[in-house]
């Protein structure tokens, strides 16, 4: 067995059993690749000039601005407020509540970028809601997880800002704007798949819509919503890079959960940054580790011999297209979000972009597949945040989302053969 062919079945052979043995994500990355390095005999100073390297980017220092800003604007009383606001626009009609669900999902997503933050907040409110007014528990905890994908779509998101990162070159404003009308088509495509559910078991419906209603509630949301606004078209509009609006964006989620909507004390802000610190450690740790793990597949040609590998298969596009989606979605049963736009990113963006995928395109797939593989058992974090915050049995929870998996399926095929989906907005306004 020749040496590169050796170093490859260590690198991913035992990173593969110890996915499958359930080592913790960092660990499998980071032992996988000592292992490669130490089959070749190189030196393990490499282990920590990469790590290092890694994490030493400009442009990432954006992900824990994000995800503070998240941690702040979603434990600052926003939560209620968005409610109301999707009760305003959507609550009239047929199984109105998750309607609401759906929409209001998609505007704390827009603060909170995180799937598992929305499942844990909005649920924890909607789904006893739900169940109160005659919805299922199992259908109520199906409409919240799934709905809550959509935050990986709207900005501002830090996985966007992991995976412009990784791939190099791409406009994160850019990225930013080509979320929207995709988080929009998946809201569209659950509330379509929740109407047709609500009319079969005869779902109640809500008030009668009120233009005044909404107004009053658009004026209450303004101080939330305005944060998108700052990081967006700030970033797009070249006001600011996405790590200083990021920064900025902080600092106003704070202004506007203590002082403003005072949701938040000065002894809630210590609580939520102590929180914080969890979670950035983590996103932090597999960025370090999935570096060395990058360094060790592109010195061994790995992401060449995949394209190769797959391409040789067939050469028709739309094969391959559906091909690159199952892939991401099997490794989203294994896998969480992070790793796999880190490790998937440098080997599959060279087929997408030779089939004429753009990278930007590309990069809305990846999210809404990694968002489907939050809701797969084994390793779905938001199933099990979802059941847990429901208490109702996860298998029963699988069972009743069955239905929206079709629907985030369809909007992940529209998004795949429709470029115009995540690139109409980026060509009009980037």
């Amino acid at each position: 067995m020749a040496v590169n062919t050796f170093a490859i079945a260590v690198l991913l052979g035992s990173f593969f059993v110890m996915v499958f043995l359930r080592f913790p994500i960092a660990y499998a990355v980071a032992i996988s690749s000592v292992l490669c390095l130490l089959s070749q005999g190189l030196p393990l100073t490499t282990v920590c000039q990469q790590m290092v390297k890694g994490i030493s980017s400009f442009s990432l220092m954006a992900v824990p601005f994000f995800i503070t800003m998240g941690c702040l604007m979603g434990s600052g009383g926003i939560s209620e407020k968005l409610i109301a606001l999707a009760n305003a626009c959507v609550g009239w009609m047929r199984g109105g509540m998750a309607m609401v669900n759906i929409v209001a999902s998609y505007f704390f997503g827009g603060i909170s970028g995180s799937a598992s933050a929305d499942t844990a907040s909005l649920g924890s409110i909607l789904i006893p809601m739900m169940v109160d007014q005659g919805y299922d528990d199992d259908f109520s905890t199906a409409v919240t997880i799934t709905s809550s994908c959509e935050g990986l779509l709207v900005p501002p998101s830090h996985n966007m800002v992991i995976y412009a990162t990784t791939a190099g070159g791409i406009s994160v404003g850019s990225l930013f704007l080509a979320g929207y009308i995709p988080g929009a088509v998946l809201a569209i495509s659950l509330m379509v798949g929740s109407y047709i559910i609500s009319v079969k078991r005869n779902y109640p419906k809500g008030e009668k819509f009120s233009i005044k209603n909404l107004l009053k509630q658009l004026s209450v949301s303004f101080w939330a919503l305005a944060a998108i606004i700052i990081v967006v078209f700030g970033v797009v509009g070249g006001v600011f890079t996405a790590t200083e609006s990021a920064a900025i964006a902080v600092v106003y989620s704070l202004i506007v959960s203590v002082f403003i909507y005072k949701g938040l004390n000065w002894k809630g802000v210590w609580r939520v940054l102590e929180d914080c610190v969890d979670t950035l450690s983590i996103v932090l740790i597999l960025i370090a580790t999935s570096n060395i793990f990058g360094y060790c597949l592109t010195t061994l040609h790995v992401p060449e011999l995949a394209a190769n590998a797959i391409t040789g298969l067939t050469r028709n596009p739309i094969i391959l297209a559906l091909l690159l989606n199952l892939i991401l979605l099997v490794l989203g049963c294994i896998m969480d979000m992070a790793p796999i736009i880190l490790i998937a990113t440098p080997i599959l963006l060279p087929i997408a972009t030779s089939i004429g995928l753009d990278p930007i395109q590309f990069g809305i797939m990846v999210i809404l597949n990694c968002g489907i593989g939050l809701l797969t058992p084994p390793v779905g974090a938001v199933l099990f945040i979802g059941s847990a915050v429901a208490k109702v049995p996860m298998e029963r929870v699988v069972k009743a989302t069955m239905p929206f998996y079709i629907c985030m399926v369809i909007t992940l095929l529209l998004i795949t053969f429709i470029p115009q989906i995540s690139l109409w907005l980026p060509s009009v306004l980037a």
